[in-house]
């Protein structure tokens, strides 16, 4: 066993030849240049791009209006004074920016005030021992509301939970990291990522449908039946291919368990009564604008659900949840001292955003400039005229399209920096096929997260490695991708089953979304 390929099983030879291929991905992917100076690279590439589309007289007939569309040169006189005029608009306006921000500062006070700590813990704390793995994997998926505190917390008390189940801590690892990563585009409810990617989505429906609005619970039905698929694909995983490979575990003395976590169980439990009662007062003022036919909730003029402000303010309404029940949590619990740590927690939230901040300015750039230049457009238009003439049907053009995200994402992390270079081409694109934005970004999604636990490029795979070796001091590299495989591949194959049923029986994806214009 070696510490660039080792593994807990006999079979080493797999893990090590794996072991070698990913770190070459590796060192490719490292030499790519920081995210926003990415997008800043891209944004120039667009202008020199779109002058030698202008010279050369690109064009293409829109199929709708039947209006020809031609490239815009943005390094002529007047493309140059767009810029300058619209730069600021392009970042304030940016549809991302606003929702992610919003929703982050409902949810940050949750998080901040142990409130999102506590109920994973719980739980997974909980769990019958025959539905242990469940439940973790469970968790796993939901914490993802929470940013990034799943890696922190969870996947290091699954190790500890799994121990005390007397089971092989890796094996927790493993399941927990499988349900955090890989199942990142799952939830029983709309999060901040729904919100991000439905912003990238709009904007980029919108260069051939200006009217066309992509909200964030457009995905919602089928994430729900997504996170109840992944956390059964991970259990079974976890029981029957990686807890029969690891060898019997031999803990370092120094690790101890206990049977009940740190803090004041009194503090905690009159937290989350008095988080309870806040989620009950909430949901019934929610019924009361919803259930009457004239309710303040619903459409004001046609008097639907499905295109209400309720579905349309979602993100709002769940930031709104999150703030509460995490401040009432915060000051029973003692976390909360006054009203100015709910305040500071917000503070200390938008902190932690300032890269995202960075990154989405120089996005913004690159989608307008990208939209302002019709070069989006007549690719679009181009490519469907061709996918047309193939004619391989909705549901193959979206499982092709799930792979080839599934591969992007080997050597580019982020899930918004990748959708905002692939949706602005092939939303469009696939929209003039018939097919729904919605549609386009759920295959995206599912082949962003299948692949999060197999690349060494993802940012926490180093950290999940590191809690791997204080199990198994000569754990490498390959110990951990050769664990994650099975995963990576059941989850691929089980969702990718999921979208199929979705399309042969035309169902909703979400309020109002369906997979076919």
């Amino acid at each position: 066993m070696t510490q660039d390929g080792g593994s807990t099983t006999a079979d080493t030879a797999t893990p090590g030849r794996l072991g070698r291929i990913l770190n070459a991905i590796e060192v490719a992917g490292n030499r790519l240049p920081h995210p926003a100076l990415l997008f800043g690279w891209m944004a120039l590439g667009v202008l020199i791009l779109s002058a030698i589309a202008a010279l050369f007289g690109a064009s293409a007939v829109h199929p709708v209006t039947s209006e020809r569309i031609e490239a815009v040169n943005l390094l002529s006189g007047e493309g140059i004074r767009r810029i300058l005029a619209g730069t600021v608009t392009n970042f304030t306006g940016f549809a991302p920016l606003g929702t992610v921000l919003v929703a982050m500062l409902g949810i940050g006070i949750a998080e901040r005030s142990g409130l999102l700590d506590v109920l994973l813990r719980r739980l997974v704390l909980a769990a019958p021992v025959s539905m242990l793995t469940f439940f973790v994997v469970l968790a796993g998926v939901l914490s993802s509301l929470a940013a990034d505190s799943g890696y922190v917390v969870l996947i290091p008390l699954a190790a500890l939970v799994f121990i005390a189940a007397g089971r092989h801590p890796i094996a927790g690892i493993a399941a927990a990291f499988a349900g955090v990563s890989a199942g990142f585009s799952a939830n029983l409810l709309i999060g901040p990522l729904d919100a991000l990617l439905a912003g990238i989505s709009t904007e980029s429906v919108r260069l051939v449908d200006a009217e066309y609005e992509v909200t964030a619970a457009g995905n919602w039905w089928f994430i729900i039946a997504s996170t109840i698929l992944i956390a059964i694909v991970v259990t079974l995983v976890t029981e029957f291919i990686t807890e029969r490979r690891l060898a019997p575990a031999e803990l370092p003395e120094d690790i101890q368990v206990a049977d009940e976590p740190a803090g004041d169980p009194t503090a905690e439990r009159r937290g989350l009564i008095g988080a309870g009662v806040v989620t009950l007062v909430l949901l019934g003022l929610i019924l009361l604008g919803l259930l009457p036919a004239d309710g303040a909730l619903r459409d004001p003029a046609t008097g639907s659900i499905m295109r209400s402000p309720f579905i349309n303010g979602i993100v709002v309404v769940i930031a709104l949840w999150a703030a509460l029940c995490g401040a009432a949590y915060g000051r029973l619990s003692g976390s909360f001292a006054d009203g100015g740590e709910v305040i500071r927690s917000m503070e200390r939230t938008m902190e932690t955003m300032a890269v995202y901040l960075v990154l989405m300015f120089f996005a913004s750039q690159f989608v307008a400039w990208f939209g302002w230049t019709n070069l989006g457009v007549i690719t679009a238009i181009g490519g469907s005229q061709i996918l047309a003439a193939i004619d391989p049907g909705t549901l193959p053009l979206l499982l092709i399209f799930v792979v080839l995200a599934a591969g992007i994402n080997l050597v580019i992390g982020s899930a918004s920096a990748k959708w905002a270079i692939m949706g602005p081409v092939f939303i469009p694109m696939l929209y003039l096929l018939g097919i729904s934005p919605e549609a386009t970004q759920m295959a995206y999604r599912i082949g962003d997260s299948v692949t999060n636990i197999i690349t060494p490029l993802m940012p926490y795979f180093a950290l999940v490695l590191a809690f791997a070796q204080q199990y198994d001091k000569r754990a490498g590299l390959g110990t951990l991708i050769a664990t994650m495989i099975p995963y990576s591949i059941a989850l691929m194959l089980a969702w990718m089953g999921l979208l199929t049923v979705w399309v042969v029986f035309d169902l909703p994806l979400g309020p109002g979304a369906s997979i076919n214009l």
